[in-house]
Formats: structure tokens, C-alpha cells, sequence
């Protein structure tokens, strides 16, 4: 008996993750790829996703795969084939669907990578069963998705969910997106290592743990190593993620003014702080949510399929065509 099976392409800043994805979900077979250098050709990138296609289809049988689906982490157009900008790679206006094509013959959806991931939680993961979903994925910055009625809202224009450049304090931060004071400025995983970084080159002493964990080396902060020494108990990092947290519930609350969501999903590596994060957030959420304890108040939960949401959601969204 054929199966009904698809490849799921993740595309990110720095990695091309693939995999083999069978109709309840499951990544039977993976393949990851550095991805190529921002500078490079859009040709370049094209080959890692096809030499990653090709590999997966090397370990089934081909006649299973009845469709590959891409999920880009950028602005992807309402035709979803075409990545109007993407800020790690070189794709401006790329019609990446049609490049692809001519070197994959099967049907090919490209989407982009947060609608890809929020499409696996709502349908295998931590959204499951409920209609009205927002799903925040931070990572390096903050990515969304907004599904209403079942079905990921794209927008317009296709660029629909970049919550991240809500913003949030009128003149504040610069943001690499042009403006100032955007959310991801104050609640991703670029914000908790700037902070962290800007105590440490203070010389203050409230953050001597992490420099220790650093070699006494600032360069070498990561979120992950901020999330380690908060699990170890250390006061700072602690006091770093819950000030992260407060801001991601800051604008939960004014996303849940909007569209009036059943459920918040927390995705993306920081969300592996897990309570330290997600805590704070509802109670800011509590906080600034308008009409407070006069109406519904939505659930936050974290993500549950981790990394492979992005390709388990591309891979579904092209099976499903939807």
C-alpha cells in the first residue's frame, strides 16, 4: 500500500534542516545542512535544499512522497511561491517554487517558516483541537503565526504574523528592521543576551557566575548559557528572563486585544526556559490584558515540537494543500 508521505524543508539563518514527515506527524527520516552564508548567491541556497530533497528521497520509496513543502524564514508573497524577503539569505523577490520545480518533480508549497510551525502545533502539537490560535516562536527574534477557524491567516500579502515589529516603546531601541522600539527588541533571545552583555561590560557583580561560565570571554554569551545558569539558580538570569517574559506577556495582552485567541503557543529556543519565561509573561498578560476580569482570558503553553515544527509543518501544509 502506497503511504502518503512528505518532505518538510526548514530554512533558516543557519541551518537547512529536511526530513520525511508520514501523515500522523511522525519525522521518519532527517537530513540537516549548514546554511549557506547570507552573502551567497539565492542559487546556492536552492542546491542545499535540493541536495537535501534528493537525499530523502534516497532513503523511501519516491513513490510515497506526494509533496515537498518549504518553510522560509521571511516575508513569503500571498502566492506562496515567492519569498519577497527573507533577512538571513540573499532572496529578494525570489521565485523560489518556480527555481525549485524545475529540479523537483513533485508539487512544491513554500510558506513561511513560523505559519509552518504553527500549522504542526495546531494539528499534532500543543494547539490541537482549538480554532483560534497565536503562536510566538522566539528565537534570535520574534516570529508568529495567527490561525483563525482552523486555517493560518497569511494576510493580504502573504506577510501576515511579524509581531515582532509591533511596536512596543515609541523611540526605543533600534530595531535591524528599520525602526525603533520594536517587541523583539525587548522579549527574544537577541534582547536577553544584550542585557546580560551590557551588565557584564558594566563590570557589575551581580553577573560574575555567568562570567565565570564564560571564561571571562563577553563575546561568548549565548541564551542558552543564560538559560543554564537560570536553572542552576543563579539570581540574574533568572531576574534576565523574567524581565523577557514580562515584555512577551506585555504583548500577548495587546495581540489578545485583536483577535481574541483560546491559546498562546510559546515556541523557539528561548522558550526552553520554559516556567522561568513563560511565568512572568502570564502574569504581565493578566496585567495588561483590556477588560480584565470581566471576559475569557486566553491559555499560554509552551510548544511542544521543539525544532522539528517548522519541517513537520511545511510537510503537512504541502500534503494538505492548505
Amino acid at each position: 500500500m502506497t503511504r502518503r508521505l512528505a518532505i518538510g524543508i526548514d530554512i533558516g539563518g543557519t541551518k537547512v534542516a529536511g526530513g520525511v514527515v508520514d501523515e500522523a506527524g511522525v519525522v521518519i527520516h532527517r537530513t540537516r545542512r549548514d546554511t549557506p552564508h547570507r552573502s551567497t548567491s539565492p542559487s546556492v541556497v536552492e542546491d542545499t535544499i535540493v541536495e537535501s530533497v534528493e537525499k530523502l528521497l534516497g532513503l523511501v520509496d519516491p513513490a510515497d512522497i506526494v509533496a515537498v513543502g518549504i518553510g522560509a524564514a521571511g516575508f513569503v508573497a500571498e502566492d506562496r511561491a515567492t519569498v519577497v524577503f527573507a533577512p538571513h539569505l540573499s532572496w529578494r523577490n525570489e521565485p523560489l517554487r518556480e527555481a525549485l520545480s524545475q529540479r523537483i518533480d513533485l508539487p512544491i508549497t513554500v510558506d513561511n517558516d513560523a505559519n509552518a510551525a504553527a500549522w504542526a502545533e495546531a494539528t499534532f502539537g500543543a494547539a490541537r483541537g482549538e480554532s483560534h490560535v497565536v503562536v510566538i516562536t522566539l528565537g534570535t527574534g520574534i516570529g508568529g503565526a495567527l490561525i483563525i477557524d482552523g486555517a493560518v491567516q497569511r494576510g493580504r500579502h502573504g506577510i501576515a504574523g511579524e509581531f515582532g515589529h509591533m511596536q512596543m516603546v515609541p523611540g526605543g531601541i533600534r530595531c535591524e528592521c528599520g525602526n525603533r522600539g520594536c517587541w523583539e527588541q525587548y522579549a527574544s533571545g537577541n534582547a536577553l543576551v544584550r542585557e546580560a552583555r551590557a551588565l557584564i561590560e558594566a563590570g557589575s557583580p551581580v553577573v560574575a557566575d555567568l562570567l565565570t561560565r564564560l571564561g571571562g570571554d563577553p563575546n561568548a554569551l549565548t541564551g542558552p548559557i543564560i538559560t543554564e545558569a537560570a536553572r542552576d539558580g543563579d539570581a540574574m538570569a533568572r531576574e534576565l528572563l523574567a524581565d523577557i517574559g514580562t515584555w512577551l506577556g506585555v504583548g500577548m495582552a495587546n495581540l489578545a486585544a485583536a483577535f481574541d485567541p483560546g491559546l498562546f503557543v510559546v515556541g523557539g529556543g528561548v522558550s526552553a526556559a520554559d516556567e522561568m519565561l513563560i511565568g512572568p509573561a502570564r502574569e504581565a498578560f493578566k496585567r495588561q490584558l483590556a477588560g480584565r476580569g470581566y471576559r475569557p482570558e486566553a491559555a499560554i503553553v509552551r510548544a511542544v515540537l521543539g525544532a522539528d515544527a517548522g519541517l513537520i509543518g511545511a510537510a503537512e501544509l504541502a500534503r494538505t494543500g492548505r
